[in-house]
């Protein structure tokens, strides 16, 4: 068969696992699936950020969260499962904006066991919507991908008005424009655990905001999984 990133022929050897668990045959070769590096050792209690033994959590960026009056405890926590490395940043690019969608496979299985060992059940998937206008733009949303590889059905309550790309933006500008997200309906969210689905956690404005308005809706607690920590 033929890795899924780039192309080349290479024999995927079955292991006992996948035998015994009816698990899929990795779609990518050694190369590329040794190319991503995943997030663990010590971590930020919050933001999920590679700690060294030395420093403190929460992270510094944390604090600066959990002492703004109108953001800090918003989400619970953010778990990411790999580092943006070079090698994921082209990887995201291929998949993000050129449309290629079929990428979301490579990620299946890390995907599932850090949803399973950091939330699992009890918790209700809600995909980070795109606006109209950029989804029209990409084709699909990334989000909605990754959740649609998880166990659980997905919800999507949110709805995102059209903005500016947040990619262009500083932390402080996301928070000082309106809030892009917003409540379509009115759905049944008093007091459920809610994870937000995104594909890059970055200052962590985007899944504040949209938490915020989770909460503001009834919802216990919100927390996020992202598939990349920047």
């Amino acid at each position: 068969m033929n890795c899924l990133l780039c192309h080349s022929p290479y024999n995927p050897i079955a292991s006992w696992r996948q035998l015994l668990f009816l698990e899929d045959i990795d779609v990518l070769c050694p190369r590329c699936r040794g190319s991503f590096v995943f997030i663990d050792g010590r971590l930020c209690e919050m933001c999920g950020r590679p700690l060294d033994e030395a420093s403190p959590s929460p992270c510094a960026d944390c604090l600066c969260w959990q002492e703004d009056e109108q953001w800090g405890g918003v989400i619970v926590k953010n778990r990411s499962v790999y580092i943006y490395n070079d090698w994921m940043k082209e990887v995201i690019a291929l998949w993000k904006f050129r449309g290629d969608y079929v990428i979301v496979d490579a990620f299946r299985r890390s995907f599932v066991h850090a949803f399973r060992r950091s939330f699992g059940r009890g918790w209700h998937i809600v995909p980070i919507p795109l606006s109209p206008e950029r989804l029209y733009e990409r084709g699909f949303n990334q989000a909605e991908a990754l959740a649609r590889l998880l166990p659980s059905p997905s919800f999507p309550w949110l709805a995102r008005k059209h903005s500016e790309k947040q990619s262009k933006k500083t932390r402080r500008e996301r928070l000082e424009t309106d809030n892009p997200f917003y409540l379509p309906d009115c759905p049944p969210l008093i007091g459920k655990r809610i994870v937000l689905i995104d594909d890059i956690y970055t200052t962590g404005a985007t899944v504040r905001r949209a938490a915020h308005v989770l909460l503001e809706a009834g919802a216990a607690e919100v927390g996020a999984l992202t598939l990349v920590r920047a």
